[in-house]
Parts: structure tokens; sequence; C-alpha cells
């Protein structure tokens, strides 16, 4: 069984929702990345979702671009963000962790060797935006060999023959992006994206998280109450550029760990609501 499986069942026997939180590798430097890692794990966070930084990120909006480009500047490559992930498992054997990022870098890797490096650094799987499950089947098969899972994303847009095709390649859990648009964008209509979870969940089996539009600890108990992941990002990320803008990036682990509790506190009062579908 996979970390992430193990995870999700786990959490499903203690009725709870999972906080996943994405932060981009390398933003604003390598070595705050993994102390970020860390404290995000001692604030709550049950996954860590890691962006691979890529220089055209089309999914993205101006927030991770701009984490994107920082980490860019400071010349993090694909290798290096498994390197951080190789160190963060010297003292994490349990944290599951999934890179997020777009298909270039892999191919310039090299599918089976990114595959295999992965697994050897103890990623837990991979989410490739810009990879549909159409066109997915080599890499699918790749990746799973080294028994990685490969999370993907369904969008409000997405209709039931996509949902099926997913259902055939995806593993791990899959994320519903709540709002139409790129991350950090609209506000999230609660009543849609519950409606939209009983329709994924008639036709895929998998846990599924929710994210895009989660700004703070009402929005994230809101979605707790039908999700089975809480996804953050573009929240946790400027945060990070603000205080990094200030000079003060020494201080971010202790603000994005405090704002992880929140979150993990309003997530958990809300579970023990006991509204999980």
């Amino acid at each position: 069984m996979s970390r992430i499986q193990a995870l999700f069942e786990r959490l499903r026997g203690e009725g709870r929702t999972a906080l996943v939180p994405f932060i981009t590798a390398g933003d604003p430097t390598p070595e705050l990345t993994l102390t970020l890692m860390h404290r995000m794990v001692s604030a709550g966070a049950d996954l860590i979702e890691l962006g691979v930084p890529f220089s055209d990120p089309i999914a993205d909006g101006p927030v991770i671009q701009r984490a994107t480009e920082r980490a860019l500047a400071n010349g993090v490559s694909l290798r290096d963000v498994l390197g951080i992930v190789r160190r963060f498992r010297e003292t994490d054997e349990q944290t599951p962790v999934v890179l997020m990022g777009y298909l270039n870098p892999i191919e310039v890797m090299g599918g089976e060797a990114f595959a295999q490096a992965a697994r050897e650094a103890g990623m837990d799987g991979a989410l490739i935006v810009d990879v549909p499950p159409e066109e997915s089947h080599e890499l699918v098969a790749t990746i799973k060999e080294q028994g990685l899972d490969l999370v993907y994303l369904l969008a409000p847009t997405s209709d039931a023959a996509r949902i099926e095709a997913i259902a055939e390649v995806a593993s791990g859990f899959v994320y519903y992006v709540s709002v139409k648009g790129v991350t950090g964008a609209g506000n999230l209509d609660v009543a849609e994206v519950s409606a939209k979870l009983d329709a994924i969940r008639a036709r895929i089996e998998l846990p599924v998280g929710v994210g895009f539009g989660i700004r703070d600890a009402a929005a994230a108990a809101q979605v707790a109450r039908f999700a089975d992941a809480v996804i953050i990002g573009s929240a946790i990320v400027s945060r990070i550029e603000a205080l990094a803008q200030e000079g003060q990036a020494d201080r971010i682990p202790a603000v994005i760990g405090g704002f992880l509790s929140e979150l993990r506190a309003a997530i958990d009062e809300s579970d023990h609501g006991g509204h999980h579908g």
C-alpha cells in the first residue's frame, strides 16, 4: 500500500479530513523549503504538495507564477527538488509528498529516469498538470512501475467521460479544482462544489481533495465537510512572498506554521460535526 493510500485510509477511520499545503520548491530558498516542510507537518499538514519550478506554468495564477520565477532565479531544477525530498525523508518517513509540475522538465530528464529518481528520493506521487489521461499511458506505466501514485485534476467543466477517463489512470487521490480559471482566482461556491463531488464519487472510488480558492480557515472548514482533503496553495505562497519581500524570510516557517495550525483547528472542528459522505 502506498503512503498516500495508507494516509487516507487512516484518516477515513478517524473521520478526519487531510490538510494538504502546496509550496513551490526553492521559494524563497531551497534550504527554507526543507525547514518549511517539517514545520508544516508539525503544524498539522498530512500530505505536502511540492511545486516543481517551470518557466511556463500555464495553470497557475500570478502568485504561484512569481514563486516559480523566484525559485528558477535560484537555479532550482527538478533534480534539486528531488534532493529536497531526499533530505526531508532522512527524518520523516511517514508524510506523503506529491510533486506538482509540468511535463517538460520530466521529459528533459526522461520518464524512466524521473520515475526511478523520484522513488529513490522518497516521493509518493506526481501531479503533472499538462498531461491529459488520454495521452499519459506510457508515462503512467513508467511511474506506476516504481510504485508511485499519479494524481489528476478535475474541474467544474469535467464531464462524465472525462471523469471516467481519469478514473482509469488516477491513483492515490484526485484533485478537484473548485474554481474555474487559474490558481488563486475566484470565490468558492460550496453547494456547487459539494454537488460536483457527488458526481465525481459516483465514478471514482479514490479520495477527492479540493483546492483553488480556499483562502482562510472558514473556507477550509466548509470544504472539509464534504472533501477528503483540503488543499491550500496561493494563500500560503502569497504569505511567503510578502515575508520574503519584507526581508523577513526567517519568519516564514513560524508564520506558515501558525496559519496551518489555524486551518487544522477549523478543519478538525468541522470534521467533529461528522459531515463526511
